[in-house]
Parts: structure tokens; C-alpha cells; sequence
């Protein structure tokens, strides 16, 4: 029984699972808009509206979680013009707009996107 465990596993390893979550956040900070399906559009919901709210208030230790999981270009992006946009904001960065399902195998689909 997976009592208390939070988060999917999308039958995947550890490993790949947090590289495929890490892809898909890096990838959502640079085009702020990513269709995919609507499990890995929740997964992601959470990842990114965490390290939104670190990048509001930065500091050393935020800066360096940031960077843990992000690359340097979109650790620069997500502080200097992403977060200032959500500062009076006390959360609820993003949006998922669910599609119909996918013609080849039936996944649920979703748009994720940021707020105005």
C-alpha cells in the first residue's frame, strides 16, 4: 500500500522519473507554456509552483536550490522575470486547461501555463 506517498510514478524508476520532471519544468520556464499529458501536467503544477515561491523571496540557499534542478539560463529567467510577475501573488502560478484525449493511445491531454 503506497499509504502517505505523495507524487506519481509514471512506471518509471526513480531516475528517470526526477530527469523527465526536470526536463519538463526547464522546458515549461522556456516557452511558459507546454502541452502534455494531464498526470505529468499535475506533477509539474507542483514542481514549478514551489521554485516560483523560493524565487520570490531569493537568497543564497533559494539561488542554490534553483540551480540544483534548473539550468543556468533558466534560473536566471525564473528570478529576474518570472517571479517579479507573482510577487503580491500568494500562490496559484499556473493554469491547466485539459484537452480531449490523444489519437494514438488515449492519454487525457493538458495545456499548463502561467497566470496572468
Amino acid at each position: 500500500m503506497r499509504k502517505l506517498n505523495k507524487g506519481r510514478k509514471f512506471s518509471m524508476k526513480v531516475g528517470p522519473r526526477k530527469l523527465m520532471l526536470r526536463v519538463l519544468v526547464n522546458n515549461f520556464l522556456l516557452h511558459e507554456k507546454i502541452k502534455t499529458t494531464e498526470a505529468k501536467a499535475k506533477e509539474l503544477r507542483s514542481i514549478a509552483e514551489k521554485m516560483i515561491t523560493k524565487a520570490k523571496n531569493i537568497d543564497l540557499a533559494n539561488r542554490r536550490l534553483l540551480a540544483r534542478d534548473l539550468t543556468p539560463e533558466m534560473t536566471k529567467k525564473i528570478i529576474d522575470n518570472i517571479a517579479p510577475k507573482y510577487k503580491e501573488r500568494q500562490g496559484g502560478y499556473t493554469r491547466i486547461i485539459k484537452l480531449g484525449p490523444r489519437n494514438s493511445d488515449g492519454a487525457h491531454m493538458a495545456i499548463i501555463e502561467f497566470v496572468k
